[in-house]
Parts: C-alpha cells; sequence; structure tokens
C-alpha cells in the first residue's frame, strides 16, 4: 500500500514457503533469501501494473490466528473470490494452496486468503 519497489523481512521456513507460492502464483515479482549470520532476511520485489500502477496484491488477509487457528477438510476447502484468489493452507504435506489441496486431497490450516 506504501508503493514500496522492494521489502525486507525477518526470514523463517513460513515465510519462505509463503514467498515462494507467492511467486509461483505471479503475485511478486522476484525475491531472495539473504543469510546473516543469524535469523536471516527475505527480500521481495513487489509486482506493480505498468499502466495503472495498481499493486498485484489487492489484498492479504490472515485467516488463522494463535488466538484462533481455522482448519477445514479438503471437502470444504474456501474459494477465495471465486476462484479468482488463493488461499494458503498449511497442510501435512507442507504448505500449498486450497486447489494443490483439492487436487492432492488434504485439509489443513488455513493461513492466509490473498487476491
Amino acid at each position: 500500500m506504501a508503493r514500496h519497489k522492494v521489502v525486507e523481512i525477518p526470514a523463517s521456513n513460513l515465510k519462505k514457503e509463503i514467498t515462494k507460492i507467492l511467486f509461483d502464483k505471479g503475485y511478486i515479482l522476484n525475491y531472495k533469501f539473504i543469510d546473516d549470520n543469524k535469523q536471516g532476511v527475505i527480500k521481495i520485489a513487489l509486482k506493480y501494473d505498468a499502466a495503472s500502477k495498481a499493486p498485484a496484491i489487492k489484498a492479504l488477509k490472515r485467516i488463522s490466528t494463535p488466538g484462533l487457528r481455522k482448519y477445514t477438510g479438503y471437502r470444504t476447502l474456501p474459494r477465495v473470490l471465486n476462484g479468482l484468489g488463493v488461499a494458503i493452507l498449511s497442510t501435512s504435506k507442507g504448505l500449498m494452496t486450497d486447489k494443490e489441496a483439492r487436487v492432492q486431497q488434504v485439509g489443513g490450516e488455513v493461513l492466509c486468503y490473498v487476491y
């Protein structure tokens, strides 16, 4: 929302996997994992539309919180904006999108919606 071209965030395994999913789905331009002999840093180049300069990520909504975890089975997986957005799930087979979880028939914790 602040129109930054590059953001740096502290690294964790969960954040790395979410970054890979966002890159694969085309929500970010590029990313780089930097090891600084501590926790590490993730540098993310954000994606904007060339003509209107609108961000590729319109909203990122956190669903499962530490105080209230949200779990779902593969039959009741959420559809974000009728399939236009992506729900990121933490499953027993790793982090994946809602579409991948439907194909593999696994449920899990719904982390966030991205659209």
